[in-house]
């Protein structure tokens, strides 16, 4: 049976435009917002590890030529994605990527206690008709996002097994983390939603990948 280490990434990730990650709101209330974000147990947004590692999976697939919508597998596809992030084949192998739930940075609820300002935004959004140029009727819809200017603290595991390419694994997620930030975490990406930053970004403890700043 092949040893593992397991080895930590950590750093902040900085919101540069609104995050809305939807909370999966069943019913909505007269007067209420349409669109929730998901909340922890102290009302603060978050961002789940599950959105996180999907999004720079899917990336990556797609920086790559994987366009077919599925998740790319080990029988099917010869680079190490399916090997970082999981494999779907029979093959099985363990995943060697774990991505854990990034919760509010102590600065960020520092900051917004002395401005005694809220971690959300209520945004009122309509669709257009393109042909006319206005507004359609009954299309406004009140989508709540985390503010810009927030910072979450993230943590991601990565295992390493005898033999693994760990220079390989580590080059796979700097590439997700810089395709990340060039696109939109989150919904409503093509209209300024979901930018983001990676700061201050740790590899074992040391400065990972220009990631610093």
């Amino acid at each position: 049976m092949s040893a593992m280490q397991i080895k930590e990434f950590k750093g902040k990730i900085k919101l540069v435009t609104g995050l809305h990650i939807g909370a999966g709101n069943e019913a909505v209330h007269i007067g209420g917002i349409d669109n929730e974000v998901v909340k922890d147990s102290d009302g603060n947004p978050y961002i789940p590890g599950s959105s996180l590692k999907g999004k720079i999976r899917s990336l990556l697939e797609l920086s790559e030529g994987k366009t077919d919508g599925s998740p790319s597998s080990r029988d099917k596809y010869s680079g190490p994605i399916p090997i970082v992030f999981g494999d779907l084949s029979e093959k099985r192998d363990i995943t060697r990527i774990l991505f854990r739930d990034a919760f509010l940075s102590e600065e960020s609820k520092k900051r917004l206690q002395e401005k005694s300002i809220l971690p959300t935004e209520e945004k009122n959004e309509n669709s257009i008709n393109r042909l006319k140029g206005i507004a359609k009727d009954g299309s406004l819809r009140r989508t709540e996002r985390a503010i810009p200017g927030l910072t979450f603290d993230f943590s991601i595991a990565l295992r390493l097994l005898d033999g693994d390419d760990e220079q390989q694994f580590c080059d796979l997620i700097a590439k997700g983390f810089k395709l990340l930030e060039a696109d939109a975490l989150g919904g409503s990406g093509s209209r300024g939603y979901g930018k983001v930053a990676f700061l201050e970004v740790a590899y074992d403890d040391k400065p990972f990948y220009g990631f610093t700043v």
